[in-house]
């Protein structure tokens, strides 16, 4: 009886160290169902919506209070699948949006199924990171096969000085058009620490999403995950995909005239703070793998450097993370502020890094 469970117990340490020494190969090699030569594989998405993973920091002690009921996490983080698509396309036919010659393949990642909440950038800021005094890591939050995607420290001078200058900036600071920021130095009720964070600069965004246990989404993955990936959608929720059904049920955004400005998120005229909505509370407009407000709300930061057209063409896991001449980064998404053609998921959008603006926020992604 002895020699048995000795050997029993041989087995299962050898079992244990094999599962163990199974490599994580997420950016060397094409994505599950997707064969050699890039051709899309099946059409089944993972919807893995469940606990929000252990890394997300921002999370930790924070009620479950986003979705449209208000009961889910708010680091819920579903699986986006694999696959190829063209960069910047979509289905519907109308003549603007046409643009087939960018293909790219991405592999399995995770993206944030909410935008970066006040409650979250709460914790952020109450740890006193993103600052010059704890800025993040050399290289932290750089991906497998995306040499130079992570933290450089060169950007640390770029953060606020310390937890002060933070809470400072992300008040917004005075323009020409009245500022609407979402940050309140005392936490308020559910809904004020539900909406989006906004007046958050790229670095802030960049920062944050490092130390949630994430990074900053890649255009391509962001670009991806709104489209549906290979079904090219028009807007983030059009089925069939070059539908354009869109009104203030989809998205919060800017529904102009020349006579009028109006911003219908919260279904009342003239744009308000109520314009900012809660987090998932549109869920006729989430997207083909569950995230809610791809498009509206706030623009999101992605990682990469602005350039047009894309420097290259058909690519795996790319990024441009040196735009050459330009300092601008990509902003995706449109906004409560901007019209609706910029909630197509084909647009692009880019602008300096260093200013915050109180319709840009961030989500972030995450390993598979």
């Amino acid at each position: 009886m002895a020699m048995r469970a000795l050997v029993l117990v041989l087995v299962l340490v050898l079992v244990l160290v094999a599962a163990c020494s199974i490599p994580e190969e997420r950016y060397t090699s094409p994505p599950d169902g997707v064969p050699a030569d890039g051709t899309p594989g099946g059409d089944a998405p993972s919807m893995d919506v469940g606990a929000p993973p252990a890394t997300s920091t921002s999370c930790v002690g924070l009620a479950a209070t986003c979705g449209a009921d208000a009961t889910d996490s708010c680091c819920t983080s579903p699986e986006v699948r694999g696959g190829a698509y063209a960069r910047s396309h979509d289905v519907a036919g109308d003549g603007l949006y046409s643009n087939d010659g960018f293909a790219a393949t991405i592999s399995n990642f995770r993206l944030d199924k909410y935008e970066v909440t006040v409650g979250r950038f709460r914790a952020f800021v109450d740890a006193g990171m993103g600052t010059q005094q704890h800025p993040p890591a050399a290289n932290a939050g750089a991906r497998p096969g995306l040499p130079g995607s992570g933290w450089d420290p060169a950007w640390n001078a770029r953060l606020p000085a310390d937890k002060t200058a933070l809470a400072a900036e992300i008040r917004c600071p005075p323009s020409s058009v009245p500022q609407l920021p979402t940050w309140n130095d005392i936490p308020g009720d559910r809904e004020a620490e539900t909406r989006p964070m906004n007046c958050i600069t790229w670095y802030e965004a960049m920062a944050f999403c490092v130390w949630d246990g994430g990074y900053l989404p890649t255009e391509a993955e962001w670009n991806y995950a709104a489209t549906g990936g290979d079904q090219q959608r028009a807007y983030p929720w059009s089925s069939p995909p070059g539908s354009l059904t869109l009104d203030g049920s989809y998205a919060s955004y800017n529904d102009s005239t020349q006579e009028s400005v109006k911003c219908i998120g919260d279904h009342l005229p003239d744009c308000a703070l109520t314009d900012l909505v809660d987090v998932g509370s549109k869920p006729a407009g989430d997207g083909r793998w569950g995230q809610s407000d791809l498009t509206g709300n706030v623009f999101e930061w992605t990682l990469d450097g602005y350039v047009d057209p894309y420097a290259a063409g058909a690519c795996l896991d790319c990024a441009q993370l040196a735009p050459p001449g330009s300092s601008e980064r990509v902003i995706r998404g449109g906004s409560f502020r901007f019209p609706l053609s910029f909630l197509r998921t084909s647009e692009r959008g880019h602008i300096d890094p260093a200013p915050p603006f109180d319709d840009v926020g961030v989500r972030c992604a995450r390993a598979p």
